[in-house]
C-alpha cells in the first residue's frame, strides 16, 4: 500500500512520523510532495520517505493519497492531480471547512472514494485528537484503515459529517484556548511572584494531568472538580470567581463562533 502526501508541513510531518513510529507504515511506502526543494530535501533526510518534486507524481503513485494542504489552495491542488489520481484510490482531506460535496465536485469523480478528516496541532507531539467521515463510496475496511493511520499520532473517532464542524470547535481550534488558558494561569503565577518557566510548567502539567484524569478515569468532569474543592477551601473560591467571571459562557460562545465559522467556509 502507496501512501501519499500532497503537503509536507507541519500537520503533515506529524502524521507521517506517527505512521512510521507506530510501524502503520514503512518509510519506502511513503511518497510526499511539497511546492520547495528545501521542504522536500528537510523531509527526506528526517524520515527517509520517498519525495516528489511534482504533485501528479505523488497522485500517481498513491493508493491512499492525503491532501494535506490549506483550504485555499485545495481548487488548484485538485485541478492540478484529478487526472492522475489512481483510479481506486482514497483520498483523504485534511482541510477545514471543505466537504465531501465540496471534494467530489472538484475532482468530477462522482465515484472517487474521499475520507475528510480534522486533526489538531498535538498530532505533533503524538496527542492529536483526529474527526473522520466518509461518503457512501468507502467501504467500512478502507475508511477503518484511514482511522488505524490517524491513530499512529493519538486518538482518531468516526463522526457523521454533520458534525465536522463540531469537530473543529472542540478539538481542531480548541488548543489554542487552552494555550490562553495555560498563559492566563502563568501570568496569575508570574503576578504573584514565580519566576515564569517555572509558573509554565506547573500550568501546562497541571493541564495535561487533569485531562488525563478525564480520560483514564471516565469519571465526569465536574465530579472531578468536586473532588477538588474542599469546603471551605481556596479551589472552591478560585472556581466562584470563574462562575462570576462567565468562563463557561465565554467558552460556549467562542465554540459556537467557531463552529459557524467553519460551517461558512
Amino acid at each position: 500500500m502507496k501512501i501519499g502526501f500532497i503537503g509536507l508541513g507541519n500537520m503533515a510531518t506529524a502524521m507521517i512520523g506517527g505512521m512510521l513510529e507506530k510501524k502503520t507504515a514503512a518509510a519506502e511506502d511513503i511518497i510526499g510532495s511539497a511546492r520547495t526543494a528545501s521542504t522536500r530535501d528537510r523531509i527526506k533526510e528526517k524520515f527517509h520517505i520517498r519525495t516528489a518534486e511534482t504533485n501528479v507524481q505523488a497522485a500517481r503513485e498513491a493508493d491512499i493519497l492525503f491532501l494535506a494542504v490549506k483550504p485555499i489552495f485545495m481548487s488548484e491542488v485538485i485541478e492540478e492531480i484529478k487526472e492522475s489520481v489512481k483510479k481506486d484510490a482514497l483520498i483523504v482531506s485534511i482541510a477545514a471547512g471543505r466537504d465531501l460535496k465540496f471534494l467530489k465536485e472538484a475532482f468530477g469523480r462522482p465515484e472517487l472514494k474521499i475520507v475528510r478528516c480534522m486533526p489538531n496541532t498535538p498530532a505533533l507531539v503524538s496527542e492529536g485528537c483526529t474527526g473522520v467521515c466518509a461518503g457512501e463510496e468507502v467501504p467500512r475496511e478502507e475508511l477503518d484503515k484511514v482511522v488505524k493511520l490517524m491513530e499512529s499520532f493519538g486518538r482518531a473517532s468516526i463522526v457523521p459529517e454533520r458534525l465536522m464542524d463540531v469537530v473543529v470547535g472542540v478539538s481542531g481550534s480548541s488548543p489554542a484556548y487552552v494555550f490562553l488558558f495555560i498563559e492566563a494561569m502563568a501570568d496569575g503565577a508570574v503576578a504573584a511572584g514565580m519566576p515564569r518557566k517555572q509558573a509554565y510548567e506547573f500550568a501546562a502539567q497541571a493541564v495535561l494531568g487533569s485531562a488525563k484524569m478525564v480520560l483514564e478515569t471516565g469519571m465526569h468532569p465536574g465530579e472531578l472538580k468536586d473532588m477538588v474543592c474542599s469546603p471551605g477551601g481556596t479551589t472552591i473560591q478560585a472556581v466562584k470567581v470563574l462562575e462570576e467571571k462567565g468562563m463557561r459562557g465565554a467558552v460556549i460562545d467562542a465554540m459556537a463562533a467557531c463552529i459557524e465559522k467553519s460551517r461558512n467556509m
